[in-house]
């Protein structure tokens, strides 16, 4: 890591990591498409007003326990990909994420906002729309670019079916595909087909 001093040419090299929390927040984000919230609070430890990761069974219940649940944001569970559930267990092995997997100095983070506009502007994406909210969007339309269906991703992320099939629609392989084989099919089918005037409305011929 390179920090800034005074002028802004000038660099002090240091072995800290500043954002590295903010790399497992991006890592939970991408994989489970979950809010803010969630993963700020998201423990290994089963305990009260924190959403418990169960790293045997790799589930995320991503409702802090004792909280009641909410009809627009029901914050359903949420099974972790293997690739995210190893690293899990390995930042609760090592120590890193002891009491939550995402924490600073040892305590859980409020806000990831200014951690996330400085990895943007280390990036050179600074001048891009992101925020913390877009790891859901990304979540959602890599699930539907693997083969997902518009019912798995809305049930994964915690939204409605409708809202995924609206804005994210597009994105899966399968988008408009049946309609697309329904007009060859039936040209098919049909074998000679009748003139275009004829088949247009009597107003338009």
């Amino acid at each position: 890591m390179r920090l800034r001093g005074a002028e802004l040419d000038d660099g002090i090299e240091t072995d800290r990591r500043p954002l590295r929390h903010l790399a497992r927040f991006i890592l939970i984000g991408l994989y489970t498409g979950s809010r803010a919230g969630a993963i700020a609070s998201a423990s290994p430890n089963r305990q009260p007003g924190r959403a418990w990761v169960d790293l045997d069974n790799g589930l995320f219940y991503r409702r802090a326990i004792g909280r009641r649940a909410n009809k627009t944001k029901p914050q359903l569970p949420a099974p972790i990909p293997d690739r995210l559930l190893a690293h899990l267990r390995r930042w609760h092995r090592l120590g890193i994420a002891s009491e939550y997997f995402v924490e600073w100095n040892g305590k859980p983070i409020k806000s990831v906002k200014t951690g996330f506009k400085s990895a943007l502007k280390l990036a050179g994406l600074a001048d891009e729309e992101l925020s913390p909210h877009s790891l859901r969007h990304t979540a959602v339309t890599w699930a539907l670019q693997g083969g997902a269906t518009t019912f798995q991703a809305a049930g994964l992320v915690g939204v409605s079916e409708d809202m995924v099939r609206r804005v994210y629609g597009h994105h899966s392989p399968t988008f408009m595909r049946e309609a697309a084989e329904a007009i060859q099919n039936n040209r098919g089918r049909l074998g000679r087909r009748p003139p275009v005037k004829a088949l247009l409305p009597p107003a338009a011929q």
